[in-house]
């Protein structure tokens, strides 16, 4: 398209600084303006959910109460399966939006493949597994929430066992409570409560899931589109393909049908919505930020180098292609951090950025040591640096 304005790396992280509420002058009084503003926080690991809230906060104080009050009081945010078969942290106005245009697919397949297993390798069958969901449901309203030990007290067909893998050699007998409790999760029928033991542990309670309106699945995919690229953009074809775990024939309808409008990036052809396309100038003074392990700012691109130099992925990404926790100055990843057995948080600069930016990131190490206390995080998925760091 001639004429297209064009929007190059700069500019990005200017948007990045505000958009990501990073930028001091952009920060978040709670957990809701944090989550608005990303769409989604990454929740495989449960800490990233606190971390990457806390370091957008003007009172990262107030990160652990905050974040428990938003999901299991006020039920403001909601833990459930979203985009590429992952869980994430969701406001939870877009419950319906997820459901519809990412996770109704995925189910179909998740309960397909569990019907053929219990008819490959055991007597049971799909209606079978339709009374074991009703009891299991029951059981959980009559609680409240529960674990899958708990409903296994109440629903005692939860504890029969499935060849998982057979003939592999990662082959094991597993309870169908995990693989029931998934598909319910991705049907949209069960979400995520209360972890047992503190915010860091990954043993969640079950709970019913809240009500929520379905969606055509066509709108449902526009209006999160609309939604990402309102907060992120611009983005290209490719990116909006790799967050969304879409086809690209979805992806290319569901920016037609918001009427995303072209622009120029460094990579070639983005899109930005039709409200967004004047210039965004600056972020502000230098910031720095202390990100977590699958930050949405980290994650939120397939490609990274305007924000991330690719001489520094070694160290800060496993072999899975997940990233660990980073070090930002001024919209650029420029190291790595992590917190030791004794509490103390290590980062590393892998950037010469200048003595500025060493002061400012001391900074805020100092402010997550304060908020953390005595808590200990380590990321699921660990990193070279991370490691390293975390080893003293």
């Amino acid at each position: 398209m001639s004429g297209r304005r064009h929007i190059g790396a700069a500019e990005r992280r200017a948007r990045l600084a505000t958009g990501q509420r990073l930028a001091p002058g952009a920060r978040a009084s709670s957990a809701e303006e944090v989550a608005g503003s990303l769409v989604a926080l990454h929740g495989t690991d449960p800490s990233t959910v606190y971390l990457a809230v806390g370091a957008r906060l003007t009172d990262p104080a107030k990160t652990v109460a905050d974040v428990e009050r938003a999901l299991y009081t006020d039920r403001s945010l909601v833990r459930m399966h979203g985009m590429r078969h992952t869980v994430f942290v969701f406001p939870a106005d877009l419950t319906a939006v997820v459901h519809a245009s990412t996770g109704l697919e995925v189910a179909a397949r998740e309960r397909a493949s569990l019907v053929k297993q219990l008819e490959a390798g055991s007597e049971h069958d799909a209606a079978w597994l339709a009374e074991v969901e009703a009891g299991t449901l029951a059981a959980l309203a009559a609680r409240g929430e529960a674990t899958a030990a708990q409903l296994a007290e109440d629903e005692p067909r939860l504890r029969t066992q499935l060849l998982y893998a057979p003939g592999k050699t990662y082959e094991a007998w597993q309870a169908v409570s995990t693989r029931v409790l998934r598909v319910l999760g991705m049907e949209g029928r069960v979400v995520r409560g209360r972890p047992r033991g503190s915010w860091t542990s990954s043993q969640f309670r079950w709970a019913v899931a809240p009500a929520h309106a379905e969606l055509p699945v066509a709108e449902a995919k526009s209006e999160l589109l609309r939604h990402w690229l309102g907060s992120c953009g611009p983005a290209t074809e490719a990116d909006l393909k790799w967050w969304t775990g879409w086809k690209v024939t979805d992806v290319r309808r569901a920016l037609a049908a918001i009427g995303a409008v072209e622009v120029g990036l460094d990579e070639g052809t983005g899109f930005v919505l039709p409200d967004d396309v004047e210039p965004v100038t600056g972020g502000g003074e230098p910031w720095a930020a202390l990100l977590p392990a699958l930050d949405p700012s980290a994650m939120g691109w397939q490609q990274r180098d305007w924000y991330l130099a690719p001489e520094l992925r070694a160290p800060l990404f496993d072999r899975a292609g997940n990233i660990g926790p980073t070090v930002w100055w001024d919209g650029r990843i420029a190291g790595g951090w992590a917190q030791g057995k004794d509490g103390e948080v290590r980062w590393r600069l892998l950037a010469d950025v200048g003595r500025e930016a060493a002061a400012a990131v001391e900074e805020r190490a100092a402010a997550l040591r304060g908020w953390l206390g005595a808590a200990r995080v380590t990321p699921r998925f660990r990193t070279p640096l991370e490691k390293e760091l975390a080893a003293g």
